[in-house]
């Protein structure tokens, strides 16, 4: 069994509010396990089955052979405490027996459940939210492997807060009566906490749009995202007069100018995770 996931609207700051509770964003990959008669599934959002690549997910503490969870797998770094996306995906790629035992020992996963959509054979997606959520604190025993995703009452702000010092991905903020909606809804909204940099525009692309860009000298990525028409239309008469030189993929300049992103983290690689356009610099 599987059902559609609710998905999240964007809100640009943090706020409070008494009709929401607001959870810590984890930073993995949705996942949405059905058990039936103790049979377990695993699908990702796009309804892609990867129950054989989660091994540690099979055992599932709930006090009902027959139950729908939705939440997000993630790996938590032990030494140093972050979440730790570019692992999970590793995980997520192994697809033989024996890397996937392999992967288990190496990188253990932990599935943080912020939902419950059905319980004893009863589809409950209908219940508000508040009350999926009592239910699901009640019948979800945490363990190693399986955790409840913590959540606040009204203080969104102050939750935000914390998670910018712990680097943390944001927060999802989500009205305590609201249904559980197979489609994006504005009941659900999720706030980034957003990294920012200026960083200097050496080339882009010839086929499809995105600026080469480097930092502090070294190339961080290519920014695909948020630049509006009207300032694609300013680079691209800016950039006539700076060619350098070119190749079959891409049209060079030289490093002059300059644009303010924003991005959730650096991959160990050093690229920038999902860079955005925010406005150019100008000295």
């Amino acid at each position: 069994m599987f059902y559609e996931p609710m998905l999240l609207e964007t809100s640009e700051v943090a706020f409070d509010d008494e009709r929401y509770v607001f959870e810590p964003k984890i930073d993995g990959h949705r996942l949405e396990l059905s058990m039936i008669n103790g049979k377990v599934n695993l699908y990702t959002r796009f309804r892609t089955n990867v129950t054989e690549r989660y091994p540690e997910l099979h055992h599932v503490p709930v006090d009902s052979p027959h139950v729908v969870l939705d939440g997000e797998v993630a790996y938590l770094n032990p030494d140093t405490g972050d979440f730790e996306l570019e692992s999970v995906m590793q995980r997520f790629r192994l697809t033989k027996p024996a890397k996937i035992r392999d992967g288990m020992k190496r990188l253990p996963l932990r599935y943080f459940v912020f939902d419950i959509l059905s319980y004893d054979g009863e589809d409950i997606r209908h219940w508000p939210l508040h009350e999926r959520k009592a239910l699901l604190n009640d019948v979800l025993t945490e363990n190693a492997t399986y955790s409840r995703v913590m959540s606040v009452e009204r203080t969104g702000k102050a939750l935000f807060d914390v998670v910018k010092q712990r680097r943390l991905e944001g927060i999802v903020c989500k009205r305590k009566d609201s249904p559980y909606l197979g489609r994006r809804s504005t009941n659900w909204l999720k706030v980034i906490n957003y990294q920012y940099a200026n960083v200097t525009i050496v080339g882009y692309r010839k086929s499809q749009f995105g600026w080469l860009v480097h930092f502090n000298g070294k190339p961080v990525g290519v920014v695909e995202h948020g630049v509006p028409p009207h300032q694609r239309a300013k680079f691209y008469e800016a950039a006539k007069k700076i060619v350098t030189s070119e190749d079959r993929n891409y049209t060079y300049l030289e490093p002059v100018l300059q644009a303010r992103i924003r991005y959730l983290n650096v991959y160990k690689s050093g690229m920038l995770r999902s860079p955005e356009f925010v406005r150019f610099v100008v000295d």
